[in-house]
C-alpha cells in the first residue's frame, strides 16, 4: 500500500499578485503547472482548491477552471470524496509522449535542413547554446532546462508551421518532471547540450539524415535513463498495477 499523499507545501509557489487585467484562472493554473513540471510539487501531491484560492487571494471559481485545465493537461488527478492529487509519472505515459515528439521533432529537422535557417534564428539559437553552456558551467539545472525548451521552440517555430510549437508543448509536459530528475546530473546536462550542438551545425549544413539521426538519438536519451529513474524515485511513479 502507499503511504498517504502529503499536501502541498503553499510556499514552494512563487506567487506573484495576480494581474486583474487578465483572466485569474489562466494566472493560477500557470503557476501550478510551472511548479507542478518543475517538482517543487511532488506527484502525488494532494492539493487543495482552498488552500490555493487563499494563497492567491482567489475566489472558488478561478480556482476550479484552473483545476479543470491542470486536468486537461493530465497534471491533476480527481477522486470522488477523496479530493485533487497531483499525478504520478507513468512510464506509458512517458513512452507514448516521446514517440510523438520524436515523430514531430524529427519531421521539424527535415524541413529546416531542406529551407535552411533564417539568420535571425542562427543568431538566437547561438546565444542559447553559449547560455546552456553558461548554466552547465554553474550547475543552474532549471535555466538549463528552460534553455534546452527554448532551443527546441526554436527549431519549431523556424517550420512556419504555428502550431508544431503547441504540440510540442502539450507533448513534452508528460516528460518535463522526468527531465528535472535527470538534470541531477550534470555530465547528463553537458551531453545534451553536446547533442543540441551537433543537431544544430548539421541542420545548419542541411545534413538532412545526419540531423534527423541526431535528434532521434537525442530524445532517445531520456528513455536509455526511463527505468533507473522510476527505480529511483518509484515514490513518484504510477505502480497502480503493482498495489492491484
Amino acid at each position: 500500500m502507499r503511504r498517504k499523499s502529503a499536501a502541498i507545501d503553499a510556499s514552494t509557489l512563487a506567487v506573484t499578485p495576480l494581474d486583474m487585467s487578465r483572466p485569474a484562472a489562466e494566472q493560477i493554473a500557470s503557476a501550478l503547472k510551472t511548479a507542478i513540471l518543475n517538482m517543487k510539487i511532488a506527484p502525488g501531491a494532494m492539493i487543495s482548491e482552498n488552500e490555493v484560492g487563499q494563497v492567491f487571494g482567489a475566489s472558488r471559481t478561478p480556482v476550479r477552471e484552473a483545476f479543470a485545465q491542470l486536468r486537461d493537461d493530465g497534471l491533476i488527478l480527481t477522486w470522488p470524496s477523496r479530493g485533487n492529487y497531483v499525478s504520478r509519472l507513468s512510464e506509458h505515459q512517458i513512452r507514448s509522449a516521446q514517440f510523438v515528439r520524436e515523430a514531430l521533432e524529427v519531421a521539424v529537422v527535415e524541413r529546416l535542413c531542406a529551407d535552411a535557417l533564417p539568420d535571425d534564428v542562427v543568431v538566437e539559437l547561438q546565444d542559447v547554446l553559449a547560455r546552456q553552456g553558461a548554466a552547465v558551467v554553474a550547475d543552474k539545472k532549471l535555466d538549463f532546462q528552460q534553455l534546452d525548451d527554448r532551443f527546441h521552440t526554436l527549431l519549431a517555430e523556424a517550420t512556419g508551421f504555428d502550431r508544431i510549437g503547441g504540440l510540442l508543448l502539450r507533448e513534452k509536459s508528460a516528460l518535463d518532471r522526468l527531465r528535472v530528475l535527470s538534470l541531477d546530473d550534470a555530465a547528463h546536462m553537458a551531453r545534451l547540450l553536446a547533442e543540441h550542438e551537433a543537431i544544430f551545425e548539421a541542420i545548419r549544413n542541411g545534413s538532412t539524415e545526419l540531423a534527423q539521426e541526431q535528434m532521434r538519438r537525442h530524445l532517445r536519451r531520456v528513455l536509455t535513463t526511463l527505468s533507473d529513474l522510476i527505480e529511483a524515485n518509484r515514490e513518484f511513479c504510477d505502480i497502480s498495477e503493482e498495489d492491484a
